[in-house]
Protein backbone atom coordinates (compact mmCIF):
# COMPACT_ATOMS: atom_id res chain seq x y z
CA UNK A 1 0.00 0.00 0.00
CA UNK A 2 1.03 3.55 -0.68
CA UNK A 3 1.88 5.81 2.29
CA UNK A 4 -0.73 8.31 1.21
CA UNK A 5 -3.45 5.65 1.16
CA UNK A 6 -2.44 4.51 4.65
CA UNK A 7 -2.60 8.10 5.88
CA UNK A 8 -6.12 8.57 4.52
CA UNK A 9 -7.30 5.21 5.83
CA UNK A 10 -6.04 5.72 9.37
CA UNK A 11 -6.74 9.46 9.34
CA UNK A 12 -10.37 8.82 8.46
CA UNK A 13 -10.62 6.13 11.12
CA UNK A 14 -9.09 8.50 13.69
CA UNK A 15 -11.44 11.32 12.70
CA UNK A 16 -14.55 9.16 12.93
CA UNK A 17 -13.48 7.69 16.27
CA UNK A 18 -12.67 11.09 17.77
CA UNK A 19 -15.99 12.51 16.54
CA UNK A 20 -17.89 9.61 18.10
CA UNK A 21 -16.04 10.00 21.40
CA UNK A 22 -16.75 13.74 21.56
CA UNK A 23 -20.41 13.15 20.72
CA UNK A 24 -20.79 10.43 23.36
CA UNK A 25 -19.01 12.46 26.06
CA UNK A 26 -21.33 15.43 25.60
CA UNK A 27 -24.35 13.12 25.39
CA UNK A 28 -23.42 11.42 28.65
CA UNK A 29 -22.83 14.80 30.31
CA UNK A 30 -26.34 15.84 29.29
CA UNK A 31 -27.75 12.61 30.69
CA UNK A 32 -25.85 12.88 33.98
CA UNK A 33 -26.74 16.52 34.55
CA UNK A 34 -30.37 15.94 33.71
CA UNK A 35 -30.43 19.22 31.81
CA UNK A 36 -28.90 20.15 28.50
CA UNK A 37 -25.37 21.42 29.09
CA UNK A 38 -24.98 22.27 25.40
CA UNK A 39 -27.53 22.07 22.62
CA UNK A 40 -27.78 19.09 20.30
CA UNK A 41 -26.78 21.18 17.29
CA UNK A 42 -23.64 22.45 19.06
CA UNK A 43 -22.83 18.89 20.07
CA UNK A 44 -22.96 17.75 16.45
CA UNK A 45 -20.96 20.74 15.20
CA UNK A 46 -18.19 20.11 17.75
CA UNK A 47 -18.20 16.40 16.96
CA UNK A 48 -17.68 17.10 13.25
CA UNK A 49 -15.59 20.26 13.02
CA UNK A 50 -12.93 19.54 15.64
CA UNK A 51 -11.90 16.12 14.21
CA UNK A 52 -12.10 17.50 10.66
CA UNK A 53 -9.85 20.44 11.60
CA UNK A 54 -7.43 17.98 13.20
CA UNK A 55 -7.37 15.83 10.04
CA UNK A 56 -6.69 18.85 7.83
CA UNK A 57 -3.90 20.01 10.15
CA UNK A 58 -2.33 16.55 10.18
CA UNK A 59 -2.52 16.37 6.39
CA UNK A 60 -0.80 19.74 6.05
CA UNK A 61 1.99 18.54 8.34
CA UNK A 62 2.21 15.16 6.59
CA UNK A 63 2.30 16.58 3.06
CA UNK A 64 4.99 19.14 3.90
CA UNK A 65 8.31 18.03 2.47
Amino acid sequence: MDKKNLFWMFGTLQTLTLGAIIYLVFRSLNMIAGVSTIGHDTQIVLSVLFPLFLLITEYMIYSKD
